[in-house]
């Protein structure tokens, strides 16, 4: 169930519309950390490098919140608040994006994996393990 037999190009976006992207996958793999900010938004993880991620739209409606080490880039839209990508801490050179927010319902063709965000520093190694 998670590798697909050829890379597909998934659109998604915010729930204003203002905000929409692409991004390629050739694994229906996500992520689910249990860390404060993953478990408040409800972010469950596809992580792609930036070449296969493209901004559409709304780079100008984007707002970026950072905390801790300031390295993950939590950009959100600003007229609906609804973060569908960023710039994570354990991949910096690369994207994550909300499965929930990619069009279509494409959450049931993903197996999601647990990852103790809570305990970043002891789990990360596991993640990058993943890729």
């Amino acid at each position: 169930m998670a590798t697909v037999d050829e890379p597909v190009t998934c659109s998604g976006g915010c729930h204003c519309g203002a905000v929409r992207f692409q991004v390629i996958v050739d694994q229906y793999k996500a992520v689910e950390c249990n860390c404060s900010i993953c478990t408040k938004k409800g972010f469950l993880h596809l992580i792609v490098p930036a070449e296969r991620f493209t901004l559409l739209q709304g780079e100008d409606v984007l707002t970026t919140y950072t905390f801790n080490t300031g390295t993950a880039k939590h950009m959100f839209c600003r007229i609906c608040g609804i973060h569908s990508f960023y710039r994570p801490r354990s991949h910096p050179d690369g994207y994550s994006v909300n499965v929930r927010c990619l069009d279509s319902d494409l959450l049931s063709r993903f197996r999601i994996a647990p990852f103790d965000g809570a305990n970043w520093e002891q789990s990360i190694e596991q993640l990058r393990a993943q890729d």
